[in-house]
């Protein structure tokens, strides 16, 4: 077998027609080994073309931005384009990406690279309206691509952004944040043992919706809960009926098991939702700026109870008139591993809807 490329499966049924098997063994013993080292070879190719790649992109200036569009047009390179966009927004300047990448014909490939690009653009704060062929893309970018839903200009609670740092041959990223000291609500211990009658009633939509962003980051574990209750609620009532729902992120948390839980702004909701999806668990690299925000704002508007298919000005408003809170606690269901666990709860504006998302991972 000199060229296994040119093996003849003619002579292989022969040679088990008579029944000679051990030749059919010792033959696909070869092959595999030849496989296993083909793939090996792709797999270094492949680590290899990536790593060009990231030079390119990290390399500032408008040749290097051109040749990189050549080599992603002209070639399949294994980079899920978000991963570029992120490349690109961080190093390069969005006067030479609004000239290189955007003002070019329609005829390309890179049409999902535009896209990611141009949020991860207004996510770092650039104003399109100073770039026309910015301003354009809003126009003649494709009706298909799920990141066409988002908002064009940055809104008042995507704020203080936080994204990794990249170099030639190294990453860094933010270890996230805990349970912040303000807006402090913690039910006074020992809290009851008494479960609540309440059942969830999230739907399979409402579901996928609140676990957009830990889903979208491959976090380990996640849940959510939604719970219609029989009278209106205070914020306050909040902290001492999370711990006592039918959660099984709660399931087996002590009267005086730590259970902290705070208030907070839906900007700083929106940012623990967008660190979630872009920047991944514990090893994932995340789905990056552009996905990250549209799975952000698909939780807010799970959380929110906004209707499926509303407008993302509709969850805007949704998520600003409700009720925000970060919880965490000592139950077995959480890893409770650093700025790697967290709950959030979302009261609604008439107070009878109470929301629940919780996401854990490890190492």
């Amino acid at each position: 077998m000199d060229d296994p490329v040119r093996l003849d499966w003619d002579q292989v049924e022969a040679r088990a027609a008579r029944g000679d098997t051990s030749y059919l063994r010792e033959l696909g013993a070869r092959l595999a080994d030849r496989h296993e080292a083909a793939a090996e070879r792709a797999r270094e190719y492949g680590r290899h073309l990536a790593h060009v790649v990231r030079v390119l992109a990290l390399t500032r200036g408008r040749d290097s931005l051109t040749q990189l569009l050549r080599l992603l047009d002209e070639a399949s390179t294994g980079l899920h384009p978000r991963t570029v966009a992120s490349l690109l927004a961080e190093h390069q300047e969005p006067a030479d990406l609004a000239a290189v990448v955007f003002d070019r014909p329609r005829t390309d490939r890179l049409d999902e690279l535009r896209g990611c690009l141009f949020h991860e653009l207004i996510l770092r704060g650039v104003d399109i309206d100073d770039f026309r062929p910015l301003r354009t893309w809003t126009i003649v970018r494709p009706g298909w691509s799920a990141l066409a839903w988002l908002p064009d200009r940055l809104r008042a609670m995507e704020t203080a952004v936080d994204f990794p740092s990249r170099s030639l041959r190294g990453s860094a990223r933010g270890g996230g944040s805990g349970l912040p000291t303000e807006g402090r609500m913690d039910p006074p211990t020992p809290r009851t043992t008494l479960r609540s009658a309440l059942q969830d009633v999230a739907t399979t939509a409402v579901h996928t919706s609140i676990v957009a962003a830990p889903e979208a980051g491959d976090w380990g574990g996640h849940g959510a809960w939604v719970f219609r209750l029989d009278e209106a609620i205070t914020p306050e009532q909040v902290p001492a009926l999370l711990p006592t729902l039918p959660m099984p992120c709660v399931d087996g948390l002590g009267p005086t098991a730590r259970f902290e839980i705070a208030a907070r702004p839906v900007d700083e909701i929106w940012r623990l939702l967008f660190a979630t999806a872009s920047m991944g668990g514990m090893y994932g690299e995340g789905v990056h700026g552009a996905y990250g925000r549209l799975w952000a704002w698909r939780s807010l508007a799970g959380l929110s109870g906004t209707a499926e298919g509303a407008s993302a000005e509709d969850v805007e408003r949704h998520a600003s008139q409700s009720t925000w809170f970060h919880f965490e606690a000592d139950a077995e269901w959480f890893h409770n591993d650093v700025c790697a666990d967290y709950g959030i709860a979302a009261l609604s504006p008439d107070r009878r809807r109470l929301a629940v998302l919780a996401a854990t991972d490890t190492d």
